[in-house]
């Protein structure tokens, strides 16, 4: 049964905060929609999800706990990839998620409104799935409960997948359709990475079908019935990845493709079809919706959103993320101060957003205040126009500047083999994606020991469209892995965070925090 009515409170809110607007599409015991924070004055995506009868409150808590615990770490792990929850909070035997605003398009949406998907577009956003779901396994995180409901398509391209930290939590074995339920979970047996594979598998399938593999026959437990001891129906739209997605739906678990094995079919379907693409996703209904909320204050509705797109579009229709190859020591890869040896150099920008269209980074507005420290962090702010919490020992160790202006300050501490490197730039080009690609990677690919983790990922970040990449350089001892963000800002400016650890502990959870407690407290301009 699918839920219908959401439970808020007397006043019309859901936890005294969030209001819910429009439904974005709904599933077996779950249903998500459109919202917004009226205490923040932002727009928001609130998930609603039926809890077992009696859950009583230390349960409750467990739940929205493990929630917020698997969104923070899946959000270091695959950042822009991974929905971001802010909230989660339990009412009237619901369990609500509040996520950031994603500038994208339900997958199940486009399904049913688009039809079928080609297999070479079916193949790269199977490719981007997979990548968050095998960051996940590495960490020993199941997501149990993929579907198309939990996976959105951005309009700039790339994928974000939702849903973490709910497996386990709701009123039957699998929270969203049962038709992407894999076999074990039919049996109300233990998950793991196969179940993930399973619903991948069960993705793909629909992508390709415009069905899925075992229809809904509308009560839930004849649909796991049906995934369980029925047969597959073979797909006849896949093209070079049938083998692929029929190995995926295998019952027995210990028998499906491993993840390794579905990445090579995967990218042997692209090659072998390079030159069809699938149409491109359609503009998100919303696009824009940050700036339309804050126009709209608390009475913006979805059609309020709707009409804040056009001047959205305007304001950061040229918003790019740089490359900066044209400072000292960035092109060859190699560093212009002591004590980076065999540390990537910062070589990409990207812009901050609320930024002006004169030269240099401005000011942020008074919404931009960065969240409270931690403990063992202090609030640096550049003369430059931008400021971060860094550790408590660290400081500005060096500053490049070429003419421009463009200029990368470079933060760290004697003895640790850590570093930051902030970078901004006024010579960029449209496509953050292409800058790391185009710009920046052949110069890091004439350093030693250069490899890219994964793709380059485009994302949002603080409302602006921006791309990470990840890679590895040096060798042996002195192998270092950085991760890098290019947040686009406009008129060709744009910022950069580069953050570099050596490889061997670039995950360790010191590292993760790190990380985390940058992105969050980045801003480009001094108050």
């Amino acid at each position: 049964m699918t839920m219908g009515k959401a439970h808020v409170s007397a006043h019309g809110l859901i936890a005294g905060r969030y209001r819910i607007l429009e439904v974005v599409h709904s599933e077996t015991n779950c249903v998500c929609w459109y919202g917004e924070d009226v205490e923040a004055e932002r727009p928001r995506l609130l998930t609603q999800v039926g809890l077992p009868e009696g859950t009583d409150e230390d349960t409750a808590r467990r739940i929205t706990a493990r929630v917020l615990r698997r969104s923070e770490t899946m959000g270091l792990l695959r950042p822009g990839r991974v929905a971001t929850v802010v909230d989660a909070v339990t009412e009237a035997g619901t369990l609500w998620t509040v996520t950031e605003w994603i500038d994208g398009t339900p997958l199940g949406e486009l399904i049913t409104k688009k039809g079928v998907f080609s297999y070479v577009r079916t193949a790269r956003i199977g490719l981007e799935l997979l990548d968050v779901l095998e960051a996940a396994h590495a960490e020993g995180i199941t997501h149990g409960e993929f579907s198309p409901g939990q996976v959105f398509l951005r309009a700039e391209g790339g994928v974000v997948v939702a849903g973490y930290g709910l497996v386990g939590a709701t009123l039957a074995p699998r929270l969203t359709a049962p038709s992407y339920a894999s076999p074990e979970q039919a049996r109300d047996e233990r998950v793991g990475p196969a179940t993930d594979l399973w619903a991948l598998g069960a993705v793909l399938y629909t992508m390709v079908e415009g069905r899925p593999p075992f229809r809904d026959r509308g009560l839930f437990e004849a649909t796991l019935r049906s995934v369980d001891r029925l047969p597959l129906r073979n797909p006849l739209r896949a093209g070079p990845l049938a083998q692929a997605v029929q190995g995926l739906l295998r019952k027995d678990a210990r028998e499906r493709l491993s993840a390794p094995v579905v990445r090579d079919a995967l990218a042997r379907a692209l090659r072998e079809d390079p030159g069809t693409v699938g149409a491109a996703p359609p503009r998100p209904r919303l696009r824009g919706v940050c700036t339309a909320a804050r126009h709209a204050g608390r009475s913006w509705s979805r059609r309020t959103l709707a009409a804040g797109t056009a001047m959205a579009v305007v304001t950061i229709g040229l918003a790019v993320l740089a490359a900066t190859h044209r400072l000292p020591g960035t092109g060859s890869g190699g560093s212009s101060a002591a004590g980076t040896a065999n540390r990537p150099p910062a070589s990409v920008t990207a812009s901050p957003p609320g930024g002006s269209a004169g030269g240099g980074p401005s000011r942020p507005s008074a919404t931009a205040t960065p969240p409270a420290l931690p403990s063992g962090y202090h609030l640096y702010r550049a003369p430059e126009g931008f400021s971060v919490a860094l550790p408590a020992d660290w400081s500005r160790l060096r500053t490049t500047r070429v003419p421009g202006p463009a200029y990368r300050v470079t933060f760290g501490a004697s003895g640790d083999a850590r570093s930051l490197a902030v970078t901004y730039s006024e010579r960029v080009g449209p496509d953050p994606v292409a800058v790391w690609r185009d710009e920046v990677e052949p110069g890091l690919k004439r350093t030693g020991g250069y490899r890219r983790v994964g793709e380059i990922r485009a994302t949002t970040y603080q409302g602006r469209r921006a791309a990470d990449m990840d890679w590895l350089s040096g060798t042996g001892e002195d192998r270092v892995r950085t991760f890098g963000r290019g947040l686009l800002l406009g008129g060709r400016r744009s910022f950069s965070l580069r953050w570099t650890t050596p490889a061997a502990d670039f995950g360790a959870a010191v590292n993760r925090k790190a990380l985390e407690v940058f992105l969050t407290t980045f801003r480009p301009g001094l108050r």
